[in-house]
């Protein structure tokens, strides 16, 4: 298995185990005011990187390993910047976001989607190899 593979497949489940604990602790408090920041979590922090991983591993020899390792980057870069940026804009409530956080919420945004298309790329270059 290429090593991108495992390293997308090693921050998978470190992300869900963190989104699942988190789940609990909504369950079990019945607060689910971050119900929201949790499902990115799982979305963007374990599905989206399991998906990344089956695809370069399936795909090894045929992608370009710097826009693999661009791909890793940008995308958990991404996670590590939304989640708690998001938590702490859904913690505030009514009130108007400060401009850092909005800042800081979009930039987090901006990198998934460079994630995102770097991984168009790697698909549409497998793709064409094929």
């Amino acid at each position: 298995m290429p090593k991108i593979s495992l390293a997308f497949f090693t921050v998978a489940p470190i992300y869900v185990i963190i989104g699942m604990l988190w789940g609990m602790y909504m369950g079990s408090t019945g607060d689910h005011s971050m119900a929201p920041v949790h499902a990115h979590l799982n979305l963007l922090g374990f599905v989206q990187m399991s998906v990344f991983g089956a695809f370069y591993a399936l795909a090894a020899g045929k992608y370009s390993e710097q826009l693999a390792k661009l791909n890793f980057g940008l995308s958990n870069a991404a996670v590590v910047i939304m989640i708690p940026v998001l938590t702490l804009l859904i913690a505030g409530g009514e009130e108007a976001p400060p401009l850092p956080l909005i800042i800081a919420i979009t930039f987090g945004e901006v990198l998934a989607v460079a994630g995102m298309i770097t991984f168009l790329i790697q698909v549409l270059k497998v793709r064409k190899a094929s």
